[in-house]
């Protein structure tokens, strides 16, 4: 998707956070657990995750990329299209949030490079972006993206990274609703409570792209320009690319159903697209049996 060049993009909660001196220690076994299970965007590497204690590490410098205030800028820069992205996707859940019956509370968003502290612990970029429910933050290395081309074999492009921001805030949207801590018993597979987390997610971040060009900035200037076929088909390259059946095979030769813990390539694809058609209120994953799923 392409930003107006004059959206103010100014109210985005982005910080950039400089070069962590060590792994962090932080909130113990359960937003460990949470971790593992929500967010292993890349199909899970914890070997920079630690637990236990109580506070994050020294994040280092911080800066809270206070030059990004156009979509002009985010159109030409990566962290500026977070904050781009973050500052639309805090007004659209503004406004549906409530609609549900939940106050809505912005989440921060934290950049960084090759390690960052959490109030989850301690992670390394091999995490990939995930959402911390302790510290109700999203974290990404925008080295992702990369990866997300060379390693996975997605198309890229700016609709494929704001989809990613989009999912993560949609975990925030599911701790805020208290579906996170009802849907964490430890089970994998394909109908299983943790695939479901993520599908919605996906389902929630494509409601976001649906109705991106019609969210508005404080002063009435849409955010985003109407969506193409070729940027949704990027969205939906990044989503079949994260998928458990896709990265199973790619890595082990072979696909099993019974360890999913995101879902398949097709059902994130098909939620993405379910939201995106129909809207935040088709998105209860929770709801179809295992064979509609």
């Amino acid at each position: 998707m392409t930003f107006n060049d004059n959206a103010n993009i100014g109210g985005g909660r982005v910080s950039k956070r400089g070069r962590n001196t060590g792994i962090a220690v932080g909130g113990g076994g359960v937003g460990v657990i949470v971790l593992f299970l929500l967010s292993q965007v890349l199909g899970v590497d914890l070997s920079g995750l630690a637990g236990g204690g109580t506070q994050p590490a020294d994040a280092g410098s911080v800066s809270n990329l206070s030059e990004c205030t156009t979509g002009a800028q985010a159109n030409d820069d990566v962290e500026c299209r977070i904050k781009g992205a973050a500052a639309s996707l805090d007004v659209f859940w503004g406004e549906e949030l409530p609609a549900r019956g939940i106050e809505y509370q912005q989440p921060p968003v934290a950049l960084f490079t090759d390690s960052v502290g959490t109030a989850c612990g301690g992670a390394t970029s091999a995490t990939g972006p995930f959402y911390c429910p302790p510290d109700a933050t999203i974290y990404i290395d925008t080295a992702f993206f990369g990866d997300l081309r060379t390693r996975f074999g997605a198309s890229g492009g700016p609709l494929a990274e704001m989809y990613v921001v989009a999912h993560e805030w949609g975990h925030h949207i599911q701790n805020l609703e208290g579906t996170l801590a009802a849907a964490q018993d430890g089970q994998t597979g394909d109908g299983s409570n943790a695939v479901r987390v993520e599908l919605q997610a996906d389902c929630f971040a494509g409601a976001w792209a649906g109705a991106a060009s019609d969210t508005r900035d404080t002063g009435g200037v849409p955010f985003l320009k109407p969506i193409t076929a070729a940027q949704i088909q990027d969205a939906l390259s990044a989503a079949s690319a994260i998928g458990d059946d896709r990265i199973q095979e790619s890595m082990q030769g072979q696909v099993n159903p019974e360890a999913w813990t995101h879902g398949s390539s097709e059902q994130r694809q098909r939620w993405f697209q379910t939201g995106f058609s129909d809207g935040v209120g088709s998105c209860d994953t929770f709801a179809p049996s295992d064979a509609e799923l």
